[in-house]
């Protein structure tokens, strides 16, 4: 946006109050009073009590030094982490209590003790953003965050909140964001094509446009802000997909939208980011990327299962007919964001709209040209549902995983092909040895290892798609993937992955041809499981359900004249740091040649 209308719209923006977040003619206390008691709102305020009844017996946990000084130590970041959203915890919960009981001094009280011991961190970013930097100078993600989520609930709370806490929490916020951010960048997230972006600069706008009230400043913010979120949007294609899976969509877009929001109300409409079109197929990847339930395609640094912020679905509804809602039992609780956030727990309450019960996910196929997915739910004429994705791409995307040809498949919601998904944040897990991790490597996914070697990292190994194509009876997808196998000899390594839904029980073949020059090389196919699989003979492994293993959710039949199975099991941490078993089944082609094809079909 040129920045001479950034400023004439900054010039005729009214003073931030909380008639920004409630509906036409209704004021604050009448709406939290109808929210507290509406057997609607009733599932998202149990779970605020609850939390806020374990809090009460239990003391603001304490940041210490030692605490801080673990993860340059040892790499490992879940020690502080977990203390520090515990204290976001406590800010979101007591907020909000103060709002749906305002007779309750006990929630104001311990609102306020939590805002000041907040106040008084050295340091509101985390010990793995910051790396030897100078600390008073760096903004990362969550010292955005609260800034923004300090800001927001000054303005919410108006002269409810103390004068002097309100003073304290502004020149916090300056000099923590607002002044860092004008004075010492450029920070490297400014044009950062991912998630960074969005947040950074979206909390830095909303903070701005809610506290501060000096045009010249204020134009600044917002023009640097408007700029870092014109780079973010460049990581995305035209299909909108967001290539860090859609945890992390919910992450970005969800700053980005809480940003555009507040932007579009302060300026009467006049700056309204939403109306870009390409936002609107961002806006649409969230409805692509669900395969059953809230089981997602989790290709990247994604958890398998995402329940979806209700808030922000249906404020997106609202704003785009095409967008769907899904059925409310998926929707995320209050204790779901094991980082806590301040802007989507709060909007999870004021965007929710009781009216949008939402539906199942229904039979929907797509291919996204640009991230190269193909995502698909079938839903039978007998009522089974399954779910099928498969991705091409490159080895070089945000949060990448050496993944080319990865593809993932749900049965009933059971995951017979798995994808690991995202593990344990450690200073390694993003340093050189990322490709050891098997959630990251293409050792833990459902891809070839063609003579002992593995798929390499970078831009230069990527999938050359051949064909992709979805319909109402059958979906497609071949690539030529040899580029992501640095190793001589190799000509091509054709994958096709072929999902036919003719009759009432679909199936997948997999076909994979490899061409080799100048001599033969060993082939493994591997396919990943997360339940433990058995070589049930005559060409058949039975996959079965977690703790059932009266029936196989799947069967996957193979040749076994030509190729040799087995069986291994694994063993990765998971984003929060529990140990989680996985099983690598394994088929060794006996006789490899020049030309190899080999078929696997998986039968339910």
């Amino acid at each position: 946006m040129d920045k001479h209308n950034v400023r004439a719209a900054v010039e005729r923006i009214a003073p931030a109050t909380d008639s920004l977040y409630y509906g036409r003619g209704e004021i604050s206390d009448a709406y939290w009073q109808r929210v507290a008691n509406a057997p609607e709102y009733g599932w998202i305020v149990d779970e605020i009590r609850a939390e806020g009844a374990r809090l009460l017996n239990e003391l603001p946990p304490e940041l210490t030094d030692e605490l801080f000084s673990i993860y340059a130590r040892t790499g490992s970041r879940l020690e502080y982490e977990r203390a520090y959203f515990e204290r976001r915890r406590r800010l979101n919960t007591f907020m909000l209590l103060s709002l749906l009981e305002p007779e309750e001094e006990i929630n104001r009280n311990n609102l306020h003790e939590t805002i000041r011991v907040m106040l008084d961190e050295p340091t509101w970013c985390l010990p793995a953003h910051v790396k030897g930097r100078d600390i008073g100078k760096t903004i990362d993600l969550f010292s955005a965050e609260t800034g923004f989520a300090l800001s927001e609930i000054a303005c919410v709370l108006g002269d409810r909140l103390p004068s002097s806490l309100v003073e304290e929490i502004d020149n916090a916020v300056s000099k923590r964001l607002i002044l860092p951010f004008l004075q010492h960048g450029p920070h490297n997230w400014e044009t950062a094509r991912h998630n960074w972006s969005a947040v950074c600069a979206g909390s830095i706008g909303s903070a701005a446009l809610l506290r501060v009230s000096d045009t010249d400043v204020l134009s600044e913010v917002l023009g640097k802000a408007l700029t870092s979120l014109e780079y973010y949007l460049e990581g995305f294609g035209e299909d909108g997909a967001c290539p860090e899976g859609l945890g992390y969509w919910n992450y970005g877009f969800g700053y980005y939208v809480y940003f555009a929001d507040l932007l579009k109300k302060l300026t009467r409409g006049e700056l309204d980011l939403l109306r870009k079109p390409k936002v609107r197929s961002i806006a649409m990847f969230q409805q692509a990327a669900y395969l059953h339930g809230d089981a997602v395609a989790c290709f990247s640094d994604s958890l398998p299962r995402i329940p979806f912020h209700g808030g922000l679905t249906h404020y997106l509804a609202g704003e785009y007919s095409e967008m769907e809602v899904p059925a409310l039992r998926y929707a995320a609780g209050f204790a779901d964001d094991h980082c806590s956030g301040w802007a989507p727990a709060f909007r999870d309450l004021i965007w929710f709209d009781p009216t949008k019960a939402g539906a199942e996910w229904g039979s929907a196929s797509r291919y996204l040209p640009d991230a190269e997915w193909l995502v698909s739910r079938h839903v039978t004429a007998s009522g089974r549902r399954f779910g099928f994705a498969a991705k091409g791409g490159n080895n070089d995307e945000p949060h990448n995983h050496n993944d080319i040809g990865q593809f993932m498949l749900i049965a009933d919601g059971t995951t017979v092909a798995a994808d690991l998904g995202s593990g344990e944040y450690t200073a390694a897990y993003f340093g050189e040895g990322r490709y050891d991790y098997d959630c990251n490597g293409s050792q833990g996914h459902s891809v070839p290892i063609v003579d002992g070697c593995m798929q390499a990292a970078g831009a230069d190994s990527f999938a050359t798609v051949l064909e992709a194509m979805t319909g109402e009876r059958e979906d497609l997808l071949r690539l030529e993937m040899s580029r992501a196998y640095p190793m001589s000899g190799l000509k091509s390594l054709v994958r096709e992955l072929r999902w036919s839904k003719t009759d009432d029980v679909p199936t997948l073949t997999l076909t994979d041809e490899f061409v080799f020059s100048g001599q033969s090389r060993d082939i493994v196919e591997r396919i990943v499981t997360l339940h433990p699989p058995v070589l049930a003979g005559n060409g058949v492994v039975r996959l079965y359900r977690e703790g059932d293993d009266s029936e196989p959710a799947a069967l996957l039949r193979y040749d076994d004249s030509r190729l040799d199975a087995s069986i291994e099991q694994r063993s990765y941490r998971d984003h929060f740091g529990l140990e989680k078993a996985w099983y690598a089944i394994d088929f060794i082609w006996r006789s490899p040649e020049l030309y190899n094809r080999i078929e696997l079909l998986f039968e339910f």
